[in-house]
C-alpha cells in the first residue's frame, strides 16, 4: 500500500515554479542577473554606462552648469581649489570618460574646475563641434578634485603631478573611426585633433601638452610634448 503525503502536491507545485523560472532566465538571456547587452550604437566596453541618446546631448541648454566665483590657489602642482565649478557628466558636445574605471561618465569627484577653465572648454568644444557637426561628442577626462590638492597614484592610475587647483583639464584626442572611446597614436583623426589644438591656443591656453608620437603641433612655448600624452592632450589655463 502506498501512502501519499499530504503536502505532496505542494512539493510539485514549488518544483514547477523552479523550472519555470530557469525557463525565463534561458529565453530572455540570463536577464536576471544581467542587464543584457548595450544598444549597438554604445561602445561596448566593459562596465561602460550609456551615454544619454544623441539628440539629448545635443539639446541647447544641456545640462546646466552652476556657476560660481572660483580660485585657483597655489600652483597646479602644489595648490587647491576654492569654490570650483562641477563640469556636467555630458553635455551638447561631449562626454566625460573616466580614465580609471574605463567607463563613462567620469566620477564627480574628478570633474571640479575653475569657472574661466570650465568656460574655456565648453566654447572651445561648441566651437569646434559646430565646425564638424558630423564630429562625435569629445571625450573629456579628469580636471581635478572638488578642492583642489594633490590628485595623484592614490587616485588611481598613474596619478597627476598637477591637476591640484583646478586649472588643468585632460581631453581624449578624437579618434579616425568615429567611436566614442580613447585613442592610442595609431588612432588619433590628426586633421580633427589639430583643429582642437588650435582652438584651445586661440582661446589663449597657457599650456597644450600633446604626446610625444602624436606630431600634433603649437606654437613654441605653448603647445608642448610630454609622455604619457599620446591618449590625450592636457590643457592648463590662466589663473584669470
Amino acid at each position: 500500500m502506498i501512502t501519499v503525503n499530504r503536502h505532496w502536491p505542494y512539493v510539485l507545485g514549488l518544483a514547477g515554479l523552479a523550472v519555470l523560472g530557469v525557463a525565463l532566465t534561458q529565453v530572455l538571456g540570463g536577464a536576471t542577473s544581467s542587464p543584457g547587452p548595450l544598444p549597438t550604437a554604445a561602445p561596448q566596453v566593459p562596465g561602460a554606462v550609456v551615454p544619454p541618446p544623441a539628440s539629448v546631448v545635443g539639446a541647447a541648454h544641456f545640462p546646466a552648469i552652476h556657476w560660481r566665483r572660483s580660485v585657483a590657489v597655489g600652483l597646479p602642482w602644489g595648490g587647491r581649489l576654492r569654490d570650483g565649478v562641477l563640469l556636467p557628466a555630458y553635455g551638447r558636445d561631449f562626454a566625460t570618460w573616466d580614465p580609471i574605471l574605463l567607463r563613462y561618465p567620469n566620477r564627480a569627484g574628478r570633474r571640479w574646475g575653475t569657472a574661466r577653465l570650465i568656460k574655456t572648454l565648453v566654447y572651445v568644444l561648441y566651437r569646434y563641434h559646430r565646425a564638424h557637426p558630423q564630429a562625435p561628442p569629445v571625450l573629456v577626462a579628469d580636471l581635478s578634485r572638488p578642492r583642489g590638492g594633490p590628485f595623484t597614484g592614490r587616485y588611481g592610475g598613474l596619478g597627476h603631478d598637477s591637476h591640484q587647483n583646478g586649472l588643468d583639464v585632460d581631453v581624449l584626442y578624437p579618434r579616425r573611426d568615429g567611436k566614442v572611446l580613447p585613442a592610442g597614436p595609431h588612432d588619433i583623426d590628426h586633421r580633427l585633433a589639430q583643429d582642437l589644438v588650435n582652438r584651445f591656443v586661440a582661446q589663449y591656453a597657457q599650456y597644450v601638452f600633446v604626446g610625444p608620437h602624436t606630431g600634433l603641433h603649437g606654437p613654441r612655448g605653448v603647445v608642448q610634448t610630454l609622455v604619457h600624452h599620446d591618449d590625450h592632450m592636457h590643457v592648463r589655463v590662466y589663473p584669470r
